[in-house]
């Protein structure tokens, strides 16, 4: 399985969302950056992704977007191939 990297915030209910789909397809673990209280994380993860809400989702190096886009990317079949690298 590929490594999954997801900027998020405790209380974000699309952070919970995406990572109950990344679990459901098969991804155990997740490095999780939470960047709610930490304004120089957040300035580094809109620099890395020119986002500024979360989550942000990374699968490998390859930054996938927030939780609609991951899951978009599921529905046309697209992610599990991802997260098989």
């Amino acid at each position: 399985m590929a490594q999954v990297r997801m900027y998020c915030t405790r209380s974000c209910p699309y952070c919970q969302r995406a990572e109950r789909l990344l679990k459901k397809r098969g991804i155990k673990k997740i490095e999780k950056i939470d960047v709610g209280g930490d304004r120089k994380l957040w300035k580094a993860m809109e620099k890395e992704t020119s986002c500024n809400t979360v989550p942000q989702i990374f699968i490998g190096s390859l930054h996938i977007g927030g939780f609609d886009d991951m899951a978009a990317l599921d529905m046309a079949g697209k992610l599990q191939p991802l997260l098989n690298r």
